[in-house]
């Protein structure tokens, strides 16, 4: 018999911070909600293990799984595999991040009510200190991540796709769960499955995690690569047409590239990188003098390292696997030429 309660999986690698009170959280839900929690863990070094063990001793709801591959999607995939098949609910979990009272509960309803496959949630983006306040003020701009709808919307809604929360089991083992070859943008990836499957994704805005983001530049951009990287190898793998503000890093980044190399030869060519910087400097003097905090002119410094980064990664993956892109273009625009042309009303 299939149980109304929810397997929650959480994986972790060097947690030490926040899995306690995550876990303590998760257990103050009662079993019919919360009925088994699986840390897949990736080999943590700092004692995230140890605490997991010992609160494991005590409460039988709680799990270690080892997680040999040290990525986020084979690790819930393990999880799965290993968790108790009687909870048709997955509901996934970072370490790093804050939610609210309730949360699987929440989740838990909001399925039942909308008969969803799954549920996305909005994230809010919070900085502790000057720095990330204002990488949290630019990955909640429209300018920073394009209007995305689990960071910008704020209203519910179906949507394509957005920050995994729940998922009925059935249809994540029918989809074959995460690609495990995925270190970024696995969620975005397994989306397309679950769509291409019928499966519908509710997002509930009124279900909004906090994330703390990257503490320093250096990591931001490292985030950011595999970000850029992982949504090329989902248009690679499934072909789905790019909306615009995931091509504007890309063209971001080509476009100043190309007018610096291109300067020495044709001077003009350098008012692509300085009106591109103009407007970046002229967004963050905005988005300060909105969040009344001189910290926030730092996404003058910030917005160009995500998109550059993302922007970067994104094309030489699919610089790399050219083939590929040719042949999903190739075939894009002659579906487009074979399309049949639509007399306009009142033509003869």
């Amino acid at each position: 018999m299939t149980g109304a309660g929810a397997c929650v999986v959480i994986p972790t690698l060097n947690e030490i911070n926040h899995i306690e009170g995550l876990l303590a959280q998760l257990l103050a839900e009662p079993q019919t909600t919360v009925g088994e929690i699986l840390v897949a863990d990736g080999g943590s070094e700092d004692g995230t293990r140890d605490i997991v063990r010992s609160i494991a001793v005590a409460e039988p709801r709680v799990h270690l799984i080892d997680n040999p591959d040290r990525v986020q999607a084979a690790g819930v995939n393990r999880a799965v595999g290993q968790g108790d098949h009687r909870f048709a609910t997955i509901v996934r979990v970072d370490a790093h991040a804050l939610y609210p009272e309730g949360y699987v509960g929440k989740l838990l309803a909001s399925m039942a009510a909308t008969g969803a496959d799954s549920v996305v949630v909005r994230m809010e983006t919070v900085g502790r200190n000057c720095l990330q306040r204002a990488i949290a003020v630019a990955s909640n701009s429209k300018i920073g991540t394009g209007g995305s709808a689990h960071r910008m919307a704020r209203g519910s809604g179906f949507v394509d796709h957005g920050h995994h929360a729940a998922i009925s089991r059935t249809l994540f083992e029918r989809a074959g769960g995460y690609d495990a070859s995925f270190e970024a943008n696995e969620d975005a990836e397994l989306d397309a499955r679950l769509r291409a499957l019928g499966g519908r994704i509710w997002l509930d805005a009124d279900i909004p995690v906090t994330y703390f983001p990257r503490a320093s530049l250096r990591s931001l951009s490292r985030q950011y690569r595999r970000y850029g990287s992982g949504r090329a190898r989902t248009f690679l793998k499934h072909g789905e047409r790019l909306r615009l503000r995931q091509m504007l890093p890309p063209i971001a980044f080509a476009g100043a590239l190309a007018g610096l190399l291109l300067a020495p030869f044709v001077p003009i060519m350098l008012m692509v990188p300085a009106g591109y910087f103009a407007a970046i400097l002229a967004s963050a003097v905005l988005l300060a003098v909105s969040a009344r905090s001189p910290c926030i002119l730092l996404t003058a410094l910030v917005l160009p390292t995500m998109h550059f980064a993302w922007g970067a990664a994104f094309l030489g993956r699919l610089i790399t696997n050219w083939r590929r892109t040719a042949e999903i273009l190739f075939r894009r625009n002659r579906g487009a030429a074979a399309a049949p042309q639509q007399t306009p009303k009142g033509a003869t």
